[in-house]
């Protein structure tokens, strides 16, 4: 009984001497402003009691928005990142064999992609061009016939294509995925400008994950990484 008391007077002493010990510890003022308003019984509204859970509430809300502001924020950071490594290794290559080199192996790395195609339209699209170009520089580089790309991205509907796709998809086509089609189960798909009088292009990219490439997510980096590539493609496709 002696320690006890003494327990509880060095306690009080202790909480006296620095009352922020009881005041920053919400668990312990939830208790005691729960304590208190049993002792007024039960018909004795506690106005205090009230607005101090009200507050708590509040406070928990604002943490959680403060949570996920901070985490949008480090996304943000981590894709510009992303985004600014490809592009400098767009920069890099001094021909077109090596960007498309660059295009299918650190570009593809640095985006964390399974699949990147750079496809182009062309007059002279045909099944042997096509074989050709791939025994040149591998799955990397696809033609086809004018007007392919806006039928893909809209799905043969009548209307605008826009700059920056992004979909899932259950069956993507193998014209376009090649070996890796079986395993795309979202795609982010770039329409290129190559200039006047040109063909448009598209950079198709495909990953394994569903929920890499979703129609919410937002576009501006990627749309960024677009307009970098058409400069460069333009310095090729003379």
């Amino acid at each position: 009984m002696t320690q006890s008391t003494g327990a509880l007077d060095q306690l009080r002493d202790r909480i006296l001497s620095d009352p922020s010990l009881v005041l920053e510890d919400l668990d312990v003022m939830k208790a005691l402003i729960d304590a208190n308003g049993q002792m007024m019984g039960e018909n004795v509204v506690d106005l205090r009691g009230i607005a101090m859970t009200r507050l708590e509430q509040r406070f928990d809300r604002l943490e959680d928005t403060h949570r996920t502001v901070i985490a949008a924020a480090y996304e943000n950071l981590a894709g510009m990142s992303q985004i600014n490594r490809a592009v400098l290794a767009l920069l890099e290559p001094l021909d077109f064999s090596e960007f498309l080199t660059s295009l299918r192996g650190e570009v593809a790395d640095i985006l964390k992609v399974s699949s990147l195609r750079l496809c182009l339209e062309s007059h002279t699209a045909t099944h042997e061009v096509q074989s050709k170009l791939s025994e040149e520089y591998g799955d990397v580089l696809g033609i086809y016939g004018p007007g392919s790309i806006d039928e893909y991205l809209t799905g043969g509907r009548n209307m605008t294509s826009r700059a920056v796709t992004l979909r899932q998809v259950a069956n993507p086509p193998e014209v376009l995925y090649g070996k890796q089609t079986a395993w795309i189960r979202s795609e982010a798909l770039l329409k290129l400008d190559l200039g006047d009088a040109k063909l448009p292009g598209m950079l198709a990219l495909g990953s394994e994950d569903p929920h890499q490439f979703h129609p919410n997510h937002g576009t501006d980096l990627l749309g960024f990484f677009a307009g970098a590539t058409e400069r460069v493609l333009r310095r090729w496709l003379t």
